[in-house]
């Protein structure tokens, strides 16, 4: 039986939502696209759905197909030559599987995903489908049920070869569908692992470029490399700062052995938004929304508050009068307005996004003013008056006339 995890119902979404800031940012990399994993939002692409070479990105494909057709990590293999064929003429990284050696599936996840082996990615492609071809035939499968329409692959690796591309965009929704995988976040945010064997460790490659190169990324999770020639350097990653959770993938960074471009990208983006933008409260519970006139009741005005808190990715320079509100609805009371009756609603708009959509409804009983409403009628009581005084002084000549008569 294959083991499946959840397709959440916002992966069908995931791209429709934009909230992409208009920022110039000097990279190496050619492509780039910034997630704020929290709020379901791109915040910053650069030619994110160009169809591009992928190189080792495609192992988390490779994952996923892998992860949902075993049914038990802890299950043994033994390496074969055919594990190991070619590698070395393609100049690909391995995780260093040797012949007859015995691993768990769960050995091959980590050999696939921290040190980027393709010895791990053929070793998985023989035992689950006993072909490249077959298994190939899965992950394209997979691409088509996650709704990849720019991605198609040729094999397990990512190695060069033509009519093996994917775009950004759809790299992104491969590796949050993979993150909802317990097992492969683990692995994916994992620093070293050792095998069941003892005969091998392995080493994240993301640890290794951020030790080799003394970067400072605190914030860095974990994530995936990969680089090919016609793929350059590639980088999917996930970071998390001051409670913010970020997905960033960046490819065709220039590959010239003498620094590590994809990384350099990684903390430019990162630290940029970082330092510019947070997740806070902009509008609190209890804070005032909307207020309305009465007409003849006690209650001069009625004012609402905001039944919960939101919060929004925003600029640090973000203040409460960069919200617009937009209410529609009656604009002033009756005193005899039932409690329950809907007035209106309320939008509350920022940066043209609706953050806040609420009925406004009256909530209290209003009391009749007698008093308010003499004085706000008094140009329609005062004639009124004079012809009830008029009446009374017609009745009283009336009835003096009748006196008068009978003497």
């Amino acid at each position: 039986m294959k083991k499946r995890y959840m397709l959440f119902g916002m992966l069908a979404f995931f791209f429709l939502f934009h909230s992409v800031f208009a920022i110039e940012l000097d990279l190496h990399s050619k492509n780039a696209l910034l997630y704020n994993l929290d709020e379901q939002k791109i915040i910053y692409e650069k030619d994110a759905e160009e169809p591009i070479a992928i190189a080792s990105l495609t192992k988390i494909m490779t994952a996923i197909v892998a992860i949902e057709q075993i049914d038990n990590l802890d299950k043994t293999i033994t390496i074969t030559n055919e594990d190991l064929k070619g590698l070395e003429e393609a100049n690909a990284a391995v995780a260093g599987f040797f012949v007859g050696q015995t691993l768990t599936y769960r050995d091959l996840l980590y050999g696939l995903l921290l040190p980027s082996g393709a010895d791990a990615a053929q070793a998985i492609t023989r035992v689950v489908a006993g072909s490249r071809e077959e298994f190939v035939n899965l992950m394209n499968q997979k691409a088509e049920e996650l709704n990849l329409k720019n991605t198609h692959f040729q094999n397990e690796t990512g190695l060069d070869e033509q009519n093996h591309y994917s775009t950004l965009k759809e790299v992104g929704i491969m590796f949050q569908y993979a993150l909802q995988n317990d097992t492969l976040k683990t692995i994916f945010t994992s620093s070293h692992y050792t095998m069941t064997d003892h005969k091998l460790s392995v080493k994240s490659t993301i640890l290794k470029n951020i030790e080799k190169y003394e970067l400072s990324m605190d914030y860095l999770e974990g994530g995936k490399t990969g680089t090919t020639e016609n793929a350059g350097l590639c980088l999917a990653s996930i970071a998390k700062y001051n409670g913010t959770n970020y997905m960033l993938i960046t490819a065709r960074a220039q590959n010239d052995k003498t620094a590590p471009y994809h990384f350099y990208d990684a903390k430019n983006i990162y630290e940029y938004f970082m330092n510019h933008f947070e997740t806070k409260s902009i509008l609190e519970k209890n804070d005032s929304i909307l207020s309305l006139k009465t007409q003849y009741a006690k209650e001069k005005q009625i004012d609402w508050k905001a039944k919960e808190t939101i919060q929004k990715y925003v600029s640090k320079k973000f203040q409460k009068q960069d919200l617009e509100y937009q209410y529609e609805g009656i604009q002033e009371i009756k005193y005899n307005t039932k409690e329950g009756t809907k007035l209106g609603s309320l939008k509350i708009f920022y940066e043209g996004e609706e953050i806040y959509n609420t009925d406004i409804l009256l909530e209290n009983t209003l009391h009749f003013d007698l008093k308010t409403f003499a004085i706000e009628q008094k140009s329609l009581l005062f004639p009124i008056i004079i012809i009830v005084l008029f009446i009374i002084f017609l009745i009283l000549i009336r009835k003096n006339k009748k006196n008068f008569t009978k003497l």
